[in-house]
């Protein structure tokens, strides 16, 4: 029989978790055709990688790609780390579901996290409408969640007012839609726009429909009130809700330290709720400046929060803020803006910024806001990287990156870093876990956990979705002062058959290869 593609001579980690073994992967399509010595088998393409690893193509369960997978090839940065999957929507906010109404709002207040311009909207309404739209484009496989702030804006408007029964019911409604559309659960932001303002009651009742599915309520917990309490709070849903847990990007805040932390995730488990988290492998952080607004200035929406940051009364009522959150300015650095005219501030500190303004704190960070249409990136110090190891090796953690990828800003390593430093420096220099338990919390435990068929596994007849890379050099160069570089050691990616990078370089197809994946649908 002769095949597509033969990758000869590898070194199989086939995702499980089981130990390596030597043999041939033959590719027919979009499917692994054969596995085992092909010796003797013709191939359109035959590709060496002896001495090396093949494996599932990676898939990031936490990321910002919602903007980026809807343009030309998607995320290259994500495709150079062998990214074959992304699940987007995290955070309870994204393009959609929108409306005539709110597809403006949401564009606005994702623009320093997702990326997308108001000219780049495609006119989708539905999370379908959307994904379809998207999958025609990427390069990348795509599965996805439903934002609950984008269907509490259906919903409610962007109103703090306590939801009613009518909305509850066309929040339900909107869920189950959702759900049918293939989305693997509910994802809330609980510290961002308008889920800011629900309470453990309404998400309770909200996700009492995933019970239908099998669902997943996938939360950015309440951190500003606290990593246990919020953790409590999340454990409460889903035991009324009679749904899954999955914590996204968990990792240290004082003042809990981590057998604390992954003491009550077990203690909920043991009592019968089935958990899982992300994290991925960096201490430090990053999000929207704008998270450090009073939750005030989102009552009317993302794009009236002009006003109220314009107001004269809001200068003072900022600095107080920062005071009580005593936020050490010294430890944010912007890493990118929308106007260019700040570039130069780039890689800058907050304590920096503000110093060469010559004016008070919060006069420098408002017009800094204010300038930028509220679209400004931050990195923040939040220690050193070994605090997240404890997180890493537990056996509910899997890989995320929660990569936000701007054009040219110095942004976090992790949209650079991630996967090499997963199956390098933690495996090979920190020895956290075997390279064989990297790839699984890389593949086959997210792909079952969110009911990605036949992905996240080398098998046969299963997608052929293959990363190739070097066990003993691959290693992640982005730094937090030079985030924009690749990684060494990852050989090639192929994306339902497809070889999308090879020696460094991205291959473009004009016939996307990335594919909109359902929930539980092969």
């Amino acid at each position: 029989m002769s095949y597509d593609i033969i990758l000869r001579g590898g070194s199989i980690v086939d995702g499980t978790g089981s130990p390596a073994i030597q043999a041939d992967v033959a590719i027919n399509h979009n499917r692994i055709a054969e596995i085992g010595n092909l010796a003797d088998a013709p191939a359109t393409s035959e590709i060496d990688v002896s001495g090396l690893v093949v494996a599932p193509g990676f898939i990031d369960t936490h990321n910002h790609s919602d903007g980026w997978v809807t343009q030309t090839s998607g995320q290259e940065c994500k495709i150079a780390q062998g990214i074959t999957t992304e699940l987007l929507m995290s955070d309870g906010i994204s393009y959609a579901p929108v409306n005539d109404d709110t597809w403006r709002e949401w564009i606005y207040y994702l623009h320093s996290l997702d990326g997308l311009n108001m000219h780049q909207y495609g006119g989708w309404h539905s999370l379908q409408e959307y994904m379809e739209f998207a999958a025609g484009r990427s390069h990348q496989n795509i599965i996805t969640q439903v934002p609950y702030a984008n269907v509490r804006s259906l919903a409610c408007g962007w109103s703090r007012n306590r939801v009613d029964d009518v909305q509850m019911r066309a929040i339900q409604r909107e869920i189950r839609v959702g759900m049918e559309q293939g989305a693997t659960g509910v994802s809330t932001g609980l510290d961002y726009v308008l889920q800011c303002f629900s309470d453990t009651d309404e998400l309770a009742e909200a996700c009492s429909v995933l019970n239908d599915f099998n669902g997943i309520y996938v939360t950015h917990v309440r951190y500003k009130k606290g990593l246990i309490p919020a953790i409590n709070e999340a454990i409460e849903i889903c035991t009324r809700a009679g749904c899954r847990l999955h914590i996204s990007h968990l990792k240290g805040h004082d003042p809990y330290p981590p057998e604390v932390v992954l003491g009550r995730l077990e203690e909920a488990a043991n009592d019968g709720l089935d958990i899982a988290f992300d994290v991925y492998p960096y201490q430090c952080g990053s999000t929207m400046l704008n998270y450090l607004l009073p939750y005030t200035v989102w009552e009317d929406g993302p794009t009236a929060a002009m006003k109220h940051i314009t107001a004269p009364s809001f200068e003072r009522e900022f600095e107080q803020i920062l005071d009580d959150y005593r936020l050490d300015l010294d430890k944010v650095i912007i890493a990118w803006t929308a106007l260019n005219d700040f570039e130069s501030s780039w890689g800058q500190t907050l304590n920096e910024y503000v110093q060469s303004t010559g004016q008070s704190t919060g006069r420098a960070l408002i017009d800094l806001l204010i300038d930028n249409n509220l679209a400004v990136l931050c990195v923040v110090d939040e220690g050193d990287d070994h605090h997240v190891h404890p997180y890493l090796q537990h056996p509910m953690c899997m890989f995320g990156t929660d990569a936000i990828e701007m054009p040219n800003g110095k942004v976090h390593p992790r949209a650079f870093g991630s996967s090499a430093r997963m199956i390098g420096r933690m495996v090979r220099d920190e020895k956290l876990f075997s390279l064989e338990e990297a790839v699984r919390k890389m593949t086959s435990f997210p792909a079952e956990w969110f009911g990605i068929e036949k992905r996240g596994q080398l098998k046969k007849d299963w997608f052929a979705d293959l990363v190739v890379f070097d066990e003993q050099t691959v290693i992640d160069n982005a730094t937090y002062k030079s985030p924009r570089q690749n990684p060494d050691g990852i050989r090639l990616s192929i994306v339902n058959g497809a070889v999308v990078y090879q020696d460094g370089a991205v291959i473009k197809h004009d016939d996307a290869p990335g594919k909109y994946l359902r929930c539980g649908v092969e």
